[in-house]
């Protein structure tokens, strides 16, 4: 994932991810790469996030790209929704 793109629609954050997890059921730990600039040295900088997805159907398996939605809580650790597939497996 080069870019992470960071669109709102009706205030919720969506975010392009790739799945690395599909072990439980419904859930999904997808990561998010975002690419930044250092204010000092100007490098380009990392920053890898994890978050956990829920996965209605169970239809993102590992490796997939997804694009997910910020939503209300869904659990303790869930914050986000997978809306859309956007690639296959690699």
């Amino acid at each position: 994932m080069e870019n992470s793109e960071n669109i709102r629609i009706n205030r919720r954050r969506f975010l392009t991810a790739v799945v690395v997890s599909d072990k439980m059921d419904k859930t999904r730990v997808v990561q998010v790469q975002k690419v930044h600039k250092h204010a000092k040295y100007e490098k380009q900088v990392r920053n890898i996030v994890k978050y956990k997805a829920h996965d209605e159907k169970n239809a993102a398996k590992t490796g997939d790209v997804v694009r997910i939605m910020e939503v209300r809580p869904l659990s303790k650790d869930k914050r986000w929704v997978i809306s859309e597939i956007v690639g296959s497996r690699v």
